[in-house]
């Protein structure tokens, strides 16, 4: 595990223009830089990279971050090893220490959220497109509010199913833990019964990524309102 002053030796050493600048051909706009993507094919540049905050954007395919993030997805590497390639760069010594029993199960259980929120994502995905709720109510919402194809694709749009359990029963079917559902908020748990049911029901669903790109939680928006009874 490479400590934390060596990090921030990197981060500080890894300027992002001129990390970016070994890959992208860039021109200065401005107080930014702009240059065609890598991440995707393009004629018209929407890659953006900022010297002031420190990180790239593209506006086309929505990937952003940090250097670090940059190497990760340009070179196909792990945050460990884009550190490395970083840390060789600029001729960084990397210090490295063991990982406490603690650090490794704070490390392992973020990984696991991370893999529970990218089923969900992926299960509401499934839920718009291959459900007649989905397709009826939840695409159809989209549209009328002008999201075209490749918007609802690019952000991972989706559909929560109106049912009282779908999504918990069935990341649960699928070897996914209970607590770590839960946790993320996604499923809420009975007291009478100590059973999982849905926190997101009958709504469209919008996945919250972070700047690296992975989805760390979810919005959704109720399209069917109760029946007022007298």
């Amino acid at each position: 595990m490479i400590d934390q002053q060596t990090i921030a030796k990197i981060m500080d050493a890894a300027q992002i223009v001129d990390v970016v600048s070994d890959f992208v051909t860039l021109k200065k706009r401005g107080v930014n830089y702009l240059g065609l993507c890598p991440f995707h094919n393009e004629k018209t540049p929407s890659f953006t990279v900022s010297p002031a905050k420190g990180i790239f954007k593209c506006f086309g395919c929505g990937k952003g971050g940090k250097s670090v993030h940059f190497i990760m997805e340009h070179e196909q590497l792990s945050y460990a090893d884009a550190l490395r390639f970083l840390a060789k760069k600029y001729h960084i010594e990397i210090i490295e220490k063991e990982q406490t029993d603690e650090e490794k199960l704070a490390q392992s259980e973020r990984e696991s959220l991370f893999a529970v929120n990218d089923y969900a994502v992926k299960y509401f995905i499934d839920n718009l497109n291959d459900t007649r709720d989905g397709q009826a109510i939840g695409l159809s919402y989209f549209r009328e509010r002008g999201f075209k194809d490749e918007i609802i694709k690019k952000f991972q749009l989706g559909y929560s199913l109106n049912e009282f359990s779908a999504f918990s029963d069935k990341a649960i079917k699928n070897g996914y833990n209970a607590e770590l559902l839960e946790k993320l908020g996604l499923s809420i748990r009975r007291e009478n019964d100590n059973s999982l049911f849905d926190r997101f029901r009958g709504r469209v669903m919008f996945p919250v990524h972070s700047i690296s790109g992975k989805v760390v939680a979810f919005g959704g928006r109720i399209l069917k309102k109760k029946k007022k009874t007298a």
